[in-house]
């Protein structure tokens, strides 16, 4: 039986990014600053690998510092006492060549809810240094309430503040562990 293959991301050339309504007009951009990726599989059979994500919420970055405190309040995520978002993957499924359905548990504020991520592999190398290296993009979108993210506020034209629906996308570029 051959051992799972242990891989971290390269933080450096990955990314987690959002985007959600504004006012129902507009999109309003973030990023998360820390987090961190593992997969435990191979890139030959990802049908049969498992990922595991941890986001830290304080890392949180819009590029508003008054709104980014807000969205680390309680209004929000709750920095103070819920320190981790966190998906496990429960399935991965080949939709297409190098595109898969990836299920799991997303774990917001101690809500977990079971969702469906649309993965795509973006292919592997051998980098000048000598280390295996993979690519994946995964998008998503979430209904925030459901996580309880609930603040909002109506506007007096009708509508309100913040839009229900996250968007999110995340760029990993992983690297092979050694054997442990």
């Amino acid at each position: 039986m051959q051992t799972a293959m242990t891989w971290k991301q390269d933080l450096v050339h990955s990314s987690a990014e959002f985007s959600v309504r504004h006012m129902m007009i507009s999109n309003v951009k973030g990023k998360f600053k820390v987090f961190e990726v593992n997969f435990e599989g191979d890139t030959n059979d990802l049908e049969h690998s498992k990922v595991k994500v941890r986001i830290d919420p304080q890392s949180i970055d819009t590029g508003e510092e008054k709104r980014d405190a807000h969205l680390r309040s309680p209004d929000f995520f709750s920095t103070e006492t819920v320190k981790d978002i966190f998906f496990e993957s429960t399935s991965i499924k080949k939709v297409s060549d190098d595109d898969y359905e990836i299920r799991g548990t997303l774990n917001i504020r101690g809500i977990k809810k079971d969702i469906t991520l649309k993965g795509t592999f973006e292919g592997r190398i051998k980098d000048p240094y000598g280390f295996e290296r993979f690519g994946a993009t995964v998008t998503g979108e979430i209904v925030r309430e459901e996580f309880g993210l609930k603040w909002n506020s109506v506007l007096e034209t009708g509508g309100v503040m913040v839009g229900s629906k996250v968007k999110f996308e995340v760029h990993v570029e992983m690297v092979l562990q050694p054997n442990a």
